[in-house]
């Protein structure tokens, strides 16, 4: 195997040996420059003091379990380390709501190089990067070709978010490249508190070739290609240091030793002459029996191809025990095996097979298991979701995980039973649950640990606590159902009057237009809001996302459920960018991914995604690593100003790219899709949604609605100019009227400015979005401005049918949020 490649320049700064895997000064708390201010450290060296008081163990981060969107993410917790396996979307967000301290993380590893393990690391470098002098640095590793995916986060990442970077096994130059098989797992870390190895899978897709000769194979053994970078996978082997027995003064004593430095070579391992007797004195002549170090391994198998392939891999049989479960001599016992591997490859006899090879190794299956989907991960979200929905079923449809069929899914001791008595009688399997650990130290405690799970709470009681807490919520919900239904009488409150409904919701069909807000926060995931993303989902005629933040695609699937989402993304016609910054944009590729594999081997047309020319830089670097099945258009050419060029120049170069977006306009039933510039940043944009005008059944023409998408922007004429006579506006709101320095020198929008770009342009409805982290759960507004406007929330609905009812609800939102409109404490929720 080759050795591991160092990827310089913007993601790589340190250049050092391999096996300085550590900063050893930072690790025993002499690196003054890392210390935490006011919290001395002292961990001493472990690799002496290696004893029953310390503290280790691996633990599930469930950042995709619910959804199945991302690989589940695996923390190994040392007494001064922390390493994470997998970085999938979500991850920063499930750590801060759990309280899980991602600064600390020294080392990040991937086991395939993709979309569904590493969405969540650019959001997550840049956070660290936010951090400023507070954060460790971190290295990343990965198999193979994994500067391309470096090469791609350059377009967005800025300097501020170096790391140290490294790749290992061979290059990946030739998209058909033969691998040779490796005999030795490749060793990363080999330190005295922990060693960690690889061992490289790839397909074996057992090619064989018949000619004329048919029944002798043209090659004798199978040919393993590796088509694209993400084929490789890795399987991690962790192995701890052995706990060394007790040293015993008698005997030392006996053997004629005298106490003082030869006691301490004794312990260190190392042989030492008798004072007093002509005799060499071994550790083994005065030490107890040691305990052999725990062994932890994560497979990631992804295809049956991959399992073909693992196989044969004989660097593993040290691992593995004989079929009676007795340790071959020179075997190493392996604790707990950690499966990434799917289900598909999981369920099957032969790997069950290779499982049993551990003998009484736990094995936990965390490969998107059908258990957890409907365990809502995000908890404090799924509960404030279940919240909204009890106010308004209309605007905040149940979460896709509470409302699915009966699956008739055994439960974790009926599946462990069932294994165990139909397939192998010791293999010990687990369902991986939410913060499930694996207690490796102290030695007394190894095993499963669920004291960290969270507690199970279901819809109906998260309503009952809601009635409890807040018993005027039940009045709240009767009215807004009499509110939608149009039975309620009109208010006396003159800013609640009805504006004049403008002709496009005339006739208007639940099944015209509605808007899905998936993620209604800006900057970085927090505990209640995600990041920016908005459905347009225009039903049967398909569907278009405007911006496209980190975790884009598990949203759709909690809203939606996860057949429900499978179809939303196959209708996906088109995809709009606002501009480069990573809260827009880096969930692009995973729901590109998952619409390219659920439309393989089906004619139809690649995703078309608009978006700033920098965008393209990130797009084409990405495709290096995995086909994303899109084509790409520059949001500087659907200008209105191009678009009239482009209509008055056939020869144009980019004529036949403007054609396939009027032919996606035409099957979603638009008119126009034209992006205009705002204040924000170089490249940024808003757009305008125009549908094309009906006839209703009456023969009469109904002009289409139009939908505006501010991005992020200060107020501008263009915005104005865009927005006249809107049917919605859907404009960012990051900070309170009272940070107008802030939103000026972040080049972002107050409530009141919002709200005035709105009026200004005679839009007949503001929905507000884009919010500051620094509002847990609902922003600070003047209610007194709010007559034609509404606060989002994460995977609000809002249905074109309903549009006009969107100002009355906003005071019954308020009441489930009594003394809730304030400010976060940044260090909890941010």
């Amino acid at each position: 195997m080759n050795g591991g490649s160092e990827k310089g320049g913007i993601l790589a700064t340190e250049e050092g040996k391999r096996s300085e895997g550590f900063n050893r000064k930072r690790a025993q708390g002499r690196d003054e420059s890392y210390r935490p201010k006011k919290q001395p450290l002292n961990p001493g060296n472990w690799g002496n003091t290696c004893n029953s008081n310390t503290i280790a163990y691996v633990q599930i981060l469930g950042t995709g379990m619910d959804t199945q969107d991302t690989s589940p993410a695996v923390l190994l917790f040392l007494q001064q380390q922390r390493f994470i396996f997998n970085a999938g979307e979500g991850l920063q967000r499930f750590c801060t709501e759990h309280k899980i301290t991602l600064s600390k993380i020294d080392h990040i590893f991937l086991s395939r190089v993709c979309s569904e393990t590493a969405g969540g690391l650019p959001g997550l470098l840049l956070t660290r990067a936010g951090m400023g002098d507070k954060v460790m640095p971190v290295k990343m590793w990965g198999p193979s070709d994994f500067e391309y995916l470096l090469d791609a986060m350059k377009s967005f990442i800025p300097n501020a978010a170096m790391v140290n970077s490294h790749s290992f096994g061979p290059s990946l130059g030739s998209p058909s490249m033969v691998l040779q098989s490796f005999d030795n797992p490749f060793v990363l870390i080999d330190e005295k508190v922990i060693r960690i190895s690889v061992v490289l899978l790839r397909p074996n897709y057992e090619e064989v070739s018949h000619g004329e000769n048919s029944d002798k194979p043209t090659s004798p053994e199978p040919i393993k290609h590796v088509t694209k970078p993400g084929d490789l996978s890795v399987i991690y082997i962790c192995e701890l240091p052995e706990i060394k027995g007790k040293f015993d003064p008698k005997r030392a004593a006996a053997l004629g030793l005298r106490p003082g430095p030869k006691y301490g070579a004794l312990q260190g391992g190392n042989p030492v002459m008798s004072d007093s007797q002509d005799i060499m004195v071994h550790p083994s002549d005065v030490m107890g029996p040691s305990v052999p170090g725990p062994i932890v391994l994560l497979v990631d198998c992804p295809t049956l191809s991959h399992f073909r392939d693992l196989l044969t891999v004989q660097c593993l049989a040290p691992y593995y025990v004989d079929i009676a479960h007795e340790v071959i001599e020179g075997s190493k016992i392996v604790n707990c095996v950690i499966h990434l591997t799917p289900l598909s490859v999981t369920r099957t006899d032969d790997y069950r097979t290779w499982m049993s090879k551990f003998g009484a190794a736990e094995h936990i299956m965390a490969g998107h298991e059908m258990k957890n989907i409907q365990v809502p991960i995000l908890k404090a979200s799924a509960r404030l979701a279940a919240r909204l929905n009890y106010l308004s079923p209309q605007f905040f449809p149940s979460l896709g995980c509470w409302t699915l069929p009966n699956m008739d899914l055994p439960s974790e001791t009926e599946a462990s039973h069932e294994v165990r008595m139909t397939i192998f009688s010791n293999l010990a399997i687990i369902l991986a649950e939410n913060l499930l650990k694996f207690h490796l130290r102290p030695y007394a405690n190894m095993g499963l640990g669920r004291s960290s799970i969270p507690k199970l709470t279901s819809h109906s009681e998260i309503i009952q606590e809601l009635l409890s807490e807040i018993p005027e919520a039940r009045d709240a919900s009767e009215n807004v159902t009499r509110l939608l239904s149009g039975c309620a009488s009109v208010t006396e409150e003159p800013w609640l009057l009805e504006d004049a409904v403008p002709s496009c919701l005339e006739d208007i069909t639940r099944e015209d237009m509605e808007i899905v807000l998936l993620g209604t926060g800006s900057s970085q995931p927090s505990k209640y809001r995600n990041v920016s993303s908005i459905f347009i989902n225009l039903f049967s005629r398909g569907s278009i996302l405007l911006d496209c933040g980190e975790g884009s695609l598990g949203h759709l699937k909690r809203r939606f459920g996860v057949q429900g989402a499978d179809e939303a993304i196959k209708g996906l016609k088109c995809i709009w960018i606002s501009h480069i910054h990573a809260d827009h944009h880096t969930g692009l590729a995973s729901i590109l991914a998952r619409r390219r594999d659920l439309l393989k081997g089906s004619p139809h047309e690649p995703t078309l995604v608009v978006g700033p020319y920098q965008l393209n830089w990130f797009l084409s670097a990405y495709q290096k690593l995995e086909d994303l099945d899109l084509r790409f258009l520059d949001c500087s050419h659907t200008t209105e100003d191009a678009l009239e060029a482009f209509d008055s120049n056939e020869g144009n170069p980019s004529k036949g790219v403007d054609s396939s977006l009027c032919k996606i306009l035409g099957e979603l039933g638009l008119e126009a899709l034209v992006s205009f510039s705002v204040i924000h940043c170089p490249g940024a944009y808003g757009v305008v949604l125009q549908a094309a005008s009906r006839i209703n059944s009456s023969g009469k023409t109904i002009p289409g609605w139009k939908v505006v998408y501010s991005g992020d922007t200060r107020p501008c004429p263009k915005l104005i100019w865009a927005a006249r006579r809107a049917t919605v506006l859907i404009h960012e709101a990051t900070f309170e009227d009272g940070m107008m320095d802030e939103a000026v020198s972040k080049k972002h929008s107050t409530t009141m400015e919002a709200v005035e770009m709105g009026n200004s342009a005679g839009a007949y409805r503001i929905i507000l979005t884009h919010f500051s982290q620094r509002y847990p759960k609902i922003p600070v507004f003047d209610e007194a401005h709010m007559h034609k406007t509404c606060v989002a929330f994460d995977m609000m609905n809002v249905n074109l049918a309903d549009v006009h009812a969107l100002p009355r609800v906003l005071p019954y939102l308020k009441v489930l949020f009594r003394g809730e409109i304030t400010i976060a404490d940044d260090s909890e929720d941010v």
